[in-house]
């Protein structure tokens, strides 16, 4: 058991007005391997929704830097596949292995809750990314506020169409507490903003199951099936890509358009032959950073604070969304085009 870092825990969770009575203490002094609480040698586990997505590969370019700044056992371990009980197990594992701290991106917030309380029930440190609405968490951080985010890519997607035309919206899984948040912030600023575009009320979202064909077929299947739809928002690194080759399959490039999220490298032909004009993301590098950083703050007893700084560009001044005493949003978002596409470097 986590002794003393359980306690530690607790203390800081108390801090910050958490209700995570959870967590539980057996009266020693050394947390696991020997290693007494708070003194900054650890071993923090970050999962991933799938170890093998090109997106969560970059983010492990941040564990990794993370690890090397600290020297700390830091490193990231994710499932095979985006399968919320494959991540479950994952998870299962690192509790067994007694580390320090998990950080998970979730696939499902609500499937993987009963595996987290399990962690915080023997007094390891949890922290999620993308996982606004997870219960059993200390802290969730977020790139930037969710319905922002939503918006900046409705004005991408709004701009590309002519501020007018029948569009619908992508998330990578019906389950993504972030994706759709970005969305639901997408249509409530199209509906503000742009009165001469309609949300396709049939199909109002179709889901990409955070896969590349899978978001290229259904989009082509929402092309032929709906011919006035003339835009598609997506949310999922994959979505706007699969969508793009979908509208360039079908002959409708110039009429149909999409914007969303995804990574520069690997779209850089689709933004340069003008499939897409704008791409938007943050880079999961330092979502990686920030989440061991956070998670090493915690360990240390520090309270943490409305405005705390992760030490990583987009995250060195986090705020508290409003009404939370729980998730923690940056300002972390790019907006990537043509011009820009070859100089972010990865």
């Amino acid at each position: 058991m986590k002794s003393r870092l359980a306690a530690t825990a607790i203390v800081t969770i108390s801090a910050s007005a958490l209700a995570l009575g959870a967590c539980t203490t057996d009266g020693g002094t050394t947390a696991p391997g020997g290693k007494a609480a708070g003194d900054g040698n650890y071993t923090i586990a970050v999962v991933p929704k799938d170890a093998t997505n090109p997106w969560f590969v970059r983010m492990e370019t941040g564990v990794n830097k993370y690890a090397s700044d600290t020297g700390m056992n830091v490193f990231q371990k994710g499932p095979a596949e985006t399968d919320a009980t494959m991540q479950a197990q994952v998870i299962q594992d690192l509790i067994a292995q007694g580390v320090d701290a998990i950080c998970v991106v979730p696939v499902d917030p609500g499937a993987i809750e009963p595996v987290l309380k399990q962690a915080m029930d023997a007094g390891i440190v949890v922290v999620t990314h993308e996982g606004a609405s997870q219960e059993n968490t200390m802290y969730d951080i977020e790139a930037f506020n969710n319905t922002a985010y939503g918006a900046f890519i409705m004005d991408n997607l709004a701009e590309a169409m002519g501020e007018k035309g029948v569009y619908t919206t992508m998330v990578g899984h019906v389950t993504n507490a972030s994706h759709n948040e970005w969305a639901d912030g997408a249509v409530a600023h199209q509906k503000e903003k742009y009165p001469n575009m309609t949300l396709l009320e049939a199909e109002p979202r179709v889901e990409s199951q955070d896969n590349g064909e899978t978001a290229y077929q259904t989009a082509k299947e929402v092309l032929k099936k709906y011919p006035e739809v003339k835009g598609i928002l997506g949310t999922s690194s994959f979505d706007a890509p699969g969508t793009a080759r979908a509208i360039d399959e079908l002959g409708l490039k110039g009429k149909v358009f999409t914007a969303g999220t995804g990574m520069p490298a690997a779209n850089a032909q689709i933004l340069k032959d003008g499939s897409v004009s704008t791409l938007t993301l943050w880079d999961p590098a330092n979502a990686g950073y920030a989440m061991a950083s956070l998670a090493t703050k915690i360990l240390n007893g520090e309270t943490i604070e409305d405005g705390v700084n992760l030490g990583v560009e987009g995250y060195e001044s986090m705020h508290f969304s409003s009404g939370s005493t729980k998730v923690l949003e940056g300002t972390g978002w790019l907006k990537i085009t043509k011009d820009n596409v070859d100089s972010l470097g990865f």
